[in-house]
């Protein structure tokens, strides 16, 4: 019934044409009962009848808790800005994963590097909640099935890299900075289009999985690109997302 009801809220909304100023308050019960808060960001100018973009934002692991405040640290003020907003009209989830939980992995793996990350892993239950999620808002006429994108930074990348693995079908592009991945998952993967950004003195999540993966995903003829920042350690979300050009390629990508 949350479910139903959050949509209609969203609908109505839409059809209203009201511009948000910023990211809504939310929270999302799965059928399981499983609870998740999460930050919503409509389209500004909604038009009857249009389709739009949906960005799925995963935040790092300094960001965990149930405030419903702290995932929008690093990267939510990028959506909001005025040019950004008017050029490219979009739905923003931002969820906020439990302070017990880790997105793609039952707990803070043990390695980073690439060939020691998990390779069988189970989906976990707040990954499941947030699939739930992006599936209630997938049945919206309003969001273009063409178009979604996924975001993710260091635990968010990791997640970024999962998510991308295990529903290929729904994600045009992905965008992972500072994660890593075991690269022999991506070959289910290889229809989805990447940017992969890393730090090459990231001391935390070193860059040896974001190479990795880069060299995985274009011997399985993925169309990818990889961005190494020179010098810069484990924040290289910060130049990511100042990157030229960063939010539209973004959005100039549609599902193959």
């Amino acid at each position: 019934m949350k479910r139903i009801i959050s949509v209609v809220c969203v609908l109505f909304s839409l059809l209203s044409l009201s511009a948000q100023e910023t990211y809504q308050k939310e929270t999302f019960i799965s059928s399981r009962g499983d609870t998740l808060p999460y930050r919503l960001l409509l389209p500004e100018t909604a038009k009857a009848g249009e389709k739009y973009p949906l960005v799925l934002f995963l935040h790092g692991a300094g960001e965990r808790g149930n405030d419903n405040e702290r995932q929008l640290t690093h990267g939510g003020q990028m959506f909001l800005n005025p040019v950004n907003r008017e050029k490219y009209p979009a739905f923003v989830l931002v969820p906020q994963c439990p302070v017990a939980g880790y997105w793609a992995y039952m707990e803070r793996p043990a390695s980073f590097m690439p060939g020691e990350m998990p390779l069988d892993n189970p989906l976990t239950p707040v990954f499941q909640t947030v699939k739930d999620l992006l599936d209630t808002y997938l049945a919206m006429p309003q969001v273009d099935k063409n178009r979604i994108y996924i975001i993710g930074l260091s635990m968010g990348g990791m997640g970024t890299f999962d998510m991308a693995i295990r529903y290929p079908e729904i994600f045009a592009a992905a965008v992972p900075v500072c994660g890593t991945v075991n690269p022999a998952r991506l070959k289910a993967a290889k229809q989805v289009k990447f940017r992969i950004f890393h730090g090459d003195a990231d001391n935390v999540v070193t860059p040896e999985g974001s190479r990795a993966a880069y060299k995985a995903l274009k011997a399985a003829g993925a169309d990818v690109e990889y961005i190494e920042f020179p010098g810069c350690n484990h924040g290289s979300w910060n130049p990511a997302f100042n990157y030229p050009g960063f939010m539209e390629w973004i959005f100039s990508q549609k599902k193959k």
